[in-house]
């Protein structure tokens, strides 16, 4: 058995998440269908990154075992076959063990919001006309970096054996008509980037800064952090490997 990661990009408007549920359209499912139409076999696919209803991606991987002989020819026959939104961009042979999940060293996301209505931004950033103060925003996104426990910026129920993050980069820039936040770390908790987004956007609105970021930090309460970003403005822009992946012939 041959184990293959494959690489795959989406617009996360119209689907539940990234991992299969029931009754409710998603990225795995709809990979999985046309694998099957393709090549008449159930293949089982495993996860990188779980990423919430509405959320995209520019990268996100999944691995899977297969005695197929898997050949570039196939990437074109899969993308004719996936809908609009989801593209396969490449597909990786890789030793047996190797796992799309666990094996990832880091992983970055970008959040985008613009400040004027735009219709072209609507469904990929989130319309946030306010008031802002960048100078906070600059600040507190300088406090995360390092590690931190971040119980406070966790969705509720998590099961997980530790809230510990490290961010490895965490700023603030402008791309085009877009205020962006980029954060990469070896770890993402669920609800965190959108927690941490909104969060700082409260706290530049409300003349707070980093010692205030601080206070919900050591709170471990996510009732003090703000989670009110909505999903479709964020981004997982690319899962880390500490080894390089070679394409399929």
């Amino acid at each position: 058995m041959q184990r293959y990661f494959i690489e795959v990009s989406y617009k996360g408007t119209h689907y539940s998440g990234f991992q299969v549920q029931h009754n409710a359209p998603t990225i795995q499912s709809a990979l999985e269908k046309a694998l099957f139409t393709l090549f008449r076999q159930n293949i089982v696919l495993t996860g990188s990154s779980r990423t919430d209803a509405g959320v995209h991606a520019l990268q996100n991987f999944f691995h899977f075992d297969t005695d197929l002989a898997i050949a570039r020819r196939h990437l074109y026959n899969i993308n004719a076959i996936l809908p609009h939104d989801i593209s396969v961009k490449n597909m990786y042979p890789v030793n047996p063990d190797a796992h799309c999940r666990f094996n990832a060293v880091s992983r970055e996301y970008k959040y985008f919001i613009y400040r004027n209505k735009d219709p072209f931004l609507y469904e990929t950033a989130w319309y946030y006309p306010f008031t802002i103060d960048i100078d906070t925003l600059h600040s507190t996104a300088a406090f995360l970096l390092g590690q931190h426990d971040f119980t406070s910026f966790s969705k509720r129920n998590t099961q997980v054996k530790t809230f510990n993050c490290t961010l490895e980069q965490s700023q603030w820039s402008y791309e085009n008509e877009c205020l962006v936040y980029t954060v990469t770390a070896n770890r993402f908790l669920r609800g965190m980037v959108r927690g941490l987004v909104s969060t700082m956007l409260k706290l530049s609105r409300s003349n707070l800064g980093p010692t205030d970021l601080a206070g919900i930090i050591e709170s471990k309460d996510c009732r003090n952090a703000d989670f009110s970003a909505p999903p479709h403005g964020l981004f997982l822009m690319k899962v880390n490997y500490d080894w390089p992946l070679t394409q399929i012939d």
